[in-house]
């Protein structure tokens, strides 16, 4: 059997594919042209155990770890979400992981993966000020690292915030933030040792705060439904009691959730090439041209078979990576690998399923067309392709 076909996770799957046919088919089109998802779909989801999957009881997730949360993901692209609602609905899953493990380290335990020492007096509090009401879907929180300067540098983050009493007062930018207009709150980035050395601390930052912006809404090529914002910090003064972990401890923080952030990124490419592999042997078996079915043509039967393939092996890979990450192996360099193998997947599979439609693919009305264009981002996000070979070639001794 299978590590992600158990009974149990059979019964997941199934949850999410009647919550994707129920809630969210009948609406995606329009969310589309809305640019956002409805904050009534967390609560939705939050009512199944969705929103909840891979956080601890203990802190009001559902329980799980992360190949559960992976088959969620999975199983929303392919019955027929996309990747781009999983970055709208599940933005909390770069937002809380931080927090959750800074709550274990300060309880002893270990919620989510512990920075062993690195706890803060707040933290106990934000599980009951942030974690819970996310998970229960009153909440919407956001991830904000990057800046218009650094883009995949985290070590060069300017945002500041220097110590005034019992706040800091916190001054910088960010862009290309997932959720950011309608997240509540925004972990965010900063740099505490103003001495330039580049030691980064994480602050909650709640909307509405004096100074706290949230500036335009960034048009994208893909990912439509998911809302992108541009953030500004003016003189913004954040309790102390909002941050994560110890002070100067961010950078560590924020690479130890790298791992899960890149393999939800490589679950989406190849549930994404999934979907369309579906999609075009569908439209294939049943489009006829010149008398014919496409599908009887063996060019485009072998077409499809390397589709497949490509999906397939892709998926197999991932999971045996991320299988290895929930057992706690430093698998650094495989999941490296294992987003890129992923992303050529999905690059390949997306534009030949395209080609397949034809000139029906090219239209809005095809399902297809939006996996076109919401798999281009895949390759960027969460460190790019170009990161990742980086990081695969240090691995290598290079």
């Amino acid at each position: 059997m299978s590590i992600v076909d158990t009974p149990e996770r059979r019964q997941l799957r199934e949850l999410t594919r009647a919550f994707v046919t129920r809630e969210v088919l009948p609406h995606l089109d329009d969310w589309e042209r809305a640019g956002e998802v409805p904050r009534a779909l967390h609560a939705s989801a939050a009512k199944l155990g969705l929103l909840g999957i891979g956080f601890p009881e203990s802190v009001g997730g559902s329980g799980g770890d992360l190949l559960d949360s992976i088959i969620v993901t999975e199983e929303l692209i392919r019955s027929g979400g996309s990747s781009g609602l999983v970055a709208a609905l599940f933005t909390h899953g770069i937002a809380l992981p931080h927090m959750v493990a800074a709550a274990g380290a300060h309880s002893g335990g270990s919620l989510g993966g512990r920075l062993g020492g690195t706890a803060s007096p707040g933290d106990d509090s934000l599980v009951e000020r942030y974690i819970r009401p996310t998970l229960a879907g009153t909440m919407i929180g956001a991830l904000a690292i990057t800046e218009p300067d650094s883009g995949s540098d985290v070590a060069g983050i300017r945002t500041t915030a220097r110590r005034d009493g019992d706040h800091y007062v916190v001054n910088g930018s960010k862009t290309y933030i997932t959720s950011g207009h309608r997240a509540d709150f925004v972990t965010t980035a900063v740099c505490t040792d103003l001495s330039g050395s580049g030691e980064l601390t994480l602050l909650v930052i709640d909307k509405g705060l004096p100074g706290f912006t949230v500036g335009r809404r960034l048009e994208k090529l893909g990912w439509h439904c998911s809302d992108t914002a541009e953030l500004s910090f003016v003189d913004v003064r954040v309790p102390v009691a909002n941050r994560i972990g110890a002070e100067n401890t961010g950078f560590l923080a924020i690479m130890q959730h790298f791992a899960t952030e890149r393999l939800s990124l490589a679950t989406q490419a190849y549930a994404t090439a999934q979907r369309c592999v579906e999609l075009a042997t569908r439209w294939c078996r049943d489009r006829e041209t010149f008398g014919r079915p496409l599908a009887s043509r063996q060019v485009i039967r072998h077409r499809l078979a390397e589709m497949h393939t490509r999906a397939e092996a892709a998926r197999s890979y991932v999971h045996e990576v991320a299988a290895r990450v929930a057992a706690g192996e430093p698998v650094v360099t495989e999941v490296a690998m294992a987003k890129n193998v992923a992303v050529a997947a999905c690059d390949q599979v997306v534009d030949q399923a395209l080609q397949l439609h034809g000139g029906f693919g090219y239209l809005r009305d095809a399902e297809v067309e939006r996996h076109y264009r919401d798999a281009r981002i895949l390759g960027i996000g969460g460190g790019t392709t170009e990161i990742m070979n980086e990081i695969i070639a240090k691995g290598m001794g290079l």
